[in-house]
């Protein structure tokens, strides 16, 4: 099963960060945030992705080009035009690269990889999460209903901490960041039947989360999946900080991978 990433977004809350590359291409832990994903998908066997490019597209292709430049030495001899590359390990990923458009919505993104798709379920997540998602459950769970769209569904951590006044002015109750309280979202990690495409006529203007998932949950056909696990999304400074932390002191929860 192919997984389709969404990568052409402008990631504009990011500040200066977005202003020389892509938001999938933000490091954590010196690798990119698309690596991350990709690397958890591929923990679980799934080796076969269909990249949705927009903004800056050609730093993702450039990146994948010279993978084994990115990850291994290299002896470079300019006397005869040659180069070595040494330990140049790699990953088992076969990788496609679709320009969609710098304005295409997500759903005029995903319409132009139909082609690549076919008519097998694929699956489709966002280029700015990560998660310790259990891909081979998600898809067991999708495997066994008849909905065009399984879609893992998540409690963000709150931003504040949350207060309870009684009729004085006390405060009689103080939770810091408190989880859950923000209900259950889109998370990303999605599954997809091929019948997703007939949602998807109005093109590039077309925004996946609203018309084509709204409809789809009306005619009974979009399934939840909810993950009570480890989840973030890369939305700001902030966010990225934060992962960043984590991964340097060894709580990556996101990764599974040796």
């Amino acid at each position: 099963m192919k997984v389709v990433i969404l990568a052409g977004g402008l990631g504009t809350r990011l500040g200066e960060e977005t202003d020389v590359r892509p938001k999938p291409m933000v490091e954590i832990g010196g690798k990119p945030i698309l690596w991350h994903i990709m690397k958890s998908y591929s923990h679980f066997g799934f080796n076969e992705f269909v990249i949705l490019l927009g903004y800056k597209g050609f730093l993702i292709k450039e990146y994948f080009a010279n993978y084994f430049l990115h990850q291994g030495d290299v002896t470079i001899d300019l006397v005869d035009n040659k180069v070595e590359v040494h330990r140049n390990k790699s990953e088992p990923w076969k990788i496609t690269l679709l320009e969609t458009g710098l304005h295409t919505q997500t759903g005029g993104r995903l319409l132009a990889a139909r082609d690549y798709l076919g008519e097998k379920d694929f699956m489709l997540t966002y280029g700015d999460g990560v998660a310790d998602v259990d891909i081979k459950a998600l898809v067991a769970h999708h495997d066994q209903h008849k909905a065009l769209v399984t879609m893992t569904t998540v409690q963000p951590e709150a931003r504040f901490g949350m207060v309870n006044t009684d009729e004085k002015g006390y405060i009689n109750d103080f939770r810091e960041k408190p989880p859950g309280d923000l209900g259950w979202i889109n998370g990303g990690f999605m599954v997809c039947r091929a019948g997703v495409f007939d949602y998807l006529q109005d093109g590039e203007g077309t925004i996946f989360e609203r018309a084509p998932l709204e409809n789809i949950a009306r005619d009974g056909m979009l399934l939840n999946w909810q993950h009570h696990g480890f989840w973030k999304c890369m939305d700001t400074l902030r966010d990225k900080i934060q992962l960043n932390q984590l991964w340097d002191s060894g709580a990556a929860q996101w990764k599974k991978w040796a």
